[in-house]
């Protein structure tokens, strides 16, 4: 991407993508669009399209959507498809009109099945049933990644889909119902050790593994795979099955390629946090899928490998959680 270029971030507030402009900027891309939902809501068709004819972007990162954990998952499954159906089908298509250089769809590692072998690979996707708490987020993205492929295929686009495995970092949604797992802990353990609290509940059993990524590292791999040469890039466009008889979808798994049970990473936390009192575990919460790990050899063989450490992270992340909260 040239350093003029223009470069669409769409949501650029949340996470994901406040990662990607803070990387951006600190590379020296002067020439961001960024709009926020007040100016511009991305579920309105008319209006997006409106705003990719007057900007005419030439790169477009796709962060927007609706986001949540188990607890929101399963409190607005409709909202969660909906919105996201939505924002990803107005972009693409604005994107395709507009002749946007390159798109990269960002998603979840959520898309792959609950019962996936581990670690899990892009050509794991659609080969087994989804984890029933966030099936329709999950469903909507994979329905993304499909409408990458599809205009590649149709209309010789060049959309990639990249898979992040579970991130935190600054910017992290912290409500006490409808935040993912790092965010909630790290709000818990805090107000427990502000309380003086003798114990922390933490949902589930405390086995299942999980992997973690540092938003910054996850950012700085979405810069590394669109400054990919054509040669790179085309190869991971995805290929057309009915011709290659091959499943190929334009897919990159995103991740650190190792994980943590969840009851290793609560004492993480805790450490961190310096709380003082005691981890209860309960069971009788749902644990979701048992083992959720990205293969990242292919973005690993590109050249691209995370450097934060969990521990390191989580300090971050408690830090930024500490200038940001308002009791």
């Amino acid at each position: 991407m040239d350093k003029n270029a223009k470069i669409y971030v769409a949501g650029h507030r949340g996470l994901v993508g406040s990662a990607i402009v803070r990387n951006l900027q600190a590379a020296g891309y002067t020439n961001l669009l960024l709009r926020t939902h007040a100016e511009l809501d991305l579920t309105n068709q008319v209006a997006t399209a409106a705003f990719f004819e007057a900007e005419k972007p030439d790169y477009v990162f796709l962060a927007a959507a609706k986001v949540g954990g188990i607890v929101a998952n399963n409190t607005y499954p409709a909202e969660f498809i909906r919105d996201n159906l939505l924002i990803q089908s107005n972009i693409i298509h604005a994107a395709y009109v507009n002749q946007v250089k390159r798109l990269l769809f960002l998603g979840s590692s959520c898309i792959y099945p609950k019962l996936a072998p581990q670690p899990m690979r892009e050509e794991h996707l659609l080969t087994g049933p989804l984890e029933p708490t966030n099936r329709p987020y999950a469903l909507a993205k994979i329905a993304g990644v499909e409408m990458c492929w599809s205009y590649n295929r149709q209309y010789g686009t060049q959309y990639l889909a990249a898979m992040p495995t579970n991130l935190y970092g600054p910017g992290d949604n912290y409500h006490p119902e409808n935040s993912h797992v790092i965010p909630a802990l790290i709000r818990k353990f805090h107000e427990a050790k502000v309380s003086g609290a003798p114990t922390v509940t933490v949902w589930g059993s405390g086995s299942p593994k999980r992997e973690f990524m540092y938003s910054e590292d996850m950012a700085a791999a979405c810069l590394h795979i669109m400054n990919f040469s054509d040669a790179v890039y085309t190869k991971l466009l995805g290929s057309d099955e009915s011709v290659t008889g091959k499943f190929e979808p334009p897919l990159v798994n995103i991740g650190v390629g190792e994980d943590v049970t969840i009851k290793e990473l609560a004492e993480t936390v805790q450490a961190v946090v310096g709380y003082q009192g005691k981890i209860v575990f309960d069971a009788t919460k749902p644990d979701g899928t048992p083992r959720k790990l990205m293969d990242v050899t292919t973005l690993r063989r590109h050249g691209f490998e995370a450097t934060t450490t969990l521990f390191d992270g989580l300090e971050a992340a408690y830090t930024a959680f500490k200038s940001a909260i308002d009791y």
